[in-house]
Protein backbone atom coordinates (compact mmCIF):
# COMPACT_ATOMS: atom_id res chain seq x y z
CA UNK A 1 0.00 0.00 0.00
CA UNK A 2 2.91 2.07 0.87
CA UNK A 3 3.80 2.29 -3.04
CA UNK A 4 0.65 3.03 -4.15
CA UNK A 5 -0.11 5.89 -1.74
CA UNK A 6 3.20 7.51 -2.79
CA UNK A 7 2.00 6.65 -6.73
CA UNK A 8 -1.74 8.66 -6.10
CA UNK A 9 0.81 11.35 -4.23
CA UNK A 10 2.73 12.35 -7.48
CA UNK A 11 -0.80 13.19 -9.02
CA UNK A 12 -2.74 14.74 -5.74
CA UNK A 13 -1.16 18.27 -6.06
CA UNK A 14 -2.99 18.32 -9.78
CA UNK A 15 -6.33 16.77 -8.43
CA UNK A 16 -6.27 19.31 -5.57
CA UNK A 17 -5.77 22.58 -7.60
CA UNK A 18 -9.35 21.86 -9.17
CA UNK A 19 -10.47 20.76 -5.61
CA UNK A 20 -10.23 17.06 -5.62
CA UNK A 21 -8.46 13.97 -4.24
CA UNK A 22 -8.86 10.28 -4.33
CA UNK A 23 -9.09 7.52 -1.73
CA UNK A 24 -7.77 4.21 -1.78
CA UNK A 25 -11.01 1.95 -1.28
CA UNK A 26 -10.07 -1.64 -1.91
CA UNK A 27 -7.16 -3.83 -3.54
CA UNK A 28 -9.44 -6.59 -4.68
CA UNK A 29 -7.32 -10.19 -4.72
CA UNK A 30 -7.25 -10.14 -8.38
CA UNK A 31 -4.76 -6.81 -8.34
CA UNK A 32 -8.01 -3.99 -8.78
CA UNK A 33 -7.50 -1.35 -7.17
CA UNK A 34 -10.52 0.71 -6.31
CA UNK A 35 -10.77 4.49 -5.72
CA UNK A 36 -13.18 6.34 -4.30
CA UNK A 37 -13.47 10.33 -5.86
CA UNK A 38 -13.36 12.99 -2.89
CA UNK A 39 -14.32 16.67 -3.33
CA UNK A 40 -14.94 18.33 -7.25
CA UNK A 41 -13.89 14.61 -8.27
CA UNK A 42 -16.77 13.24 -7.60
CA UNK A 43 -18.52 14.99 -10.46
CA UNK A 44 -16.08 15.68 -13.07
CA UNK A 45 -16.46 15.20 -16.58
CA UNK A 46 -13.09 14.94 -16.87
CA UNK A 47 -12.60 12.08 -14.21
CA UNK A 48 -12.79 9.01 -16.78
CA UNK A 49 -9.37 10.55 -18.37
CA UNK A 50 -8.36 11.20 -14.71
CA UNK A 51 -8.45 7.49 -14.02
CA UNK A 52 -6.81 6.68 -17.02
CA UNK A 53 -3.56 8.64 -15.82
CA UNK A 54 -4.14 7.23 -11.87
CA UNK A 55 -4.24 3.66 -13.60
CA UNK A 56 -1.06 4.41 -15.91
CA UNK A 57 0.68 5.75 -13.00
CA UNK A 58 -0.08 3.52 -10.28
CA UNK A 59 0.66 0.16 -12.61
CA UNK A 60 4.32 1.26 -13.91
CA UNK A 61 5.01 1.55 -9.34
CA UNK A 62 2.89 -1.39 -8.65
CA UNK A 63 2.88 -3.84 -11.27
CA UNK A 64 0.79 -6.65 -9.51
CA UNK A 65 -2.05 -3.88 -9.81
CA UNK A 66 -4.09 -4.82 -13.04
CA UNK A 67 -6.83 -2.31 -13.35
CA UNK A 68 -7.76 0.66 -11.29
CA UNK A 69 -11.70 1.41 -11.07
CA UNK A 70 -12.67 4.65 -9.42
CA UNK A 71 -16.54 5.98 -8.21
Amino acid sequence: MPRIEAALDTLRPYLATDGGNVRVANITPEGILQLEWEGACGACPMSTMTRAGLEDTVKKAVPEITAVEAR
